[in-house]
């Protein structure tokens, strides 16, 4: 979510952004490749990830959204897509990562678009 939120403000390429934020940031290594990939997925599959939240933020231009809720919608999305991580885990992670990292109401509002966009691609 951190870089993806610094990506959004700079637009530098993943791979600047990765070592940057590896440097101050610890982990495991199995921990660094899964967030990385999320990360780089997430950044190149942007323009269908922002369809996806578009169709279902009535009356919210993408550009009005807190950056970070931005980042977290898209995280959680692409991870949504691409993992077999239970989609309740997602939501819930990424309600709390809004509620810590945001707002209060950010929470709903995340929880509100990751369900309906859940939602949607269970019924496909």
């Amino acid at each position: 979510m951190q870089m993806l939120f610094q990506w959004d403000m700079s637009e530098q390429p993943p791979a600047k952004l990765e070592a940057k934020f590896w440097r101050a940031a610890k982990a495991a290594e199995s921990t660094r490749e899964f967030a990385n990939r999320l990360f780089e997925g997430a950044v190149k599959d942007t323009a269908a990830i922002d369809e996806l939240i578009v169709k279902q933020a009535e009356n919210w231009r993408l550009e009005r959204l807190a950056v970070i809720d931005r980042a977290i919608l898209r995280l959680a999305i692409y991870e949504l897509l691409t993992t077999d991580t239970p989609p309740k885990v997602i939501l819930n992670e990424a309600v709390d990562l809004a509620k810590k990292f945001s707002s209060e109401e950010a929470g709903s509002f995340v929880n509100g678009i990751l369900d309906a966009i859940h939602k949607s691609l269970s019924n496909k």
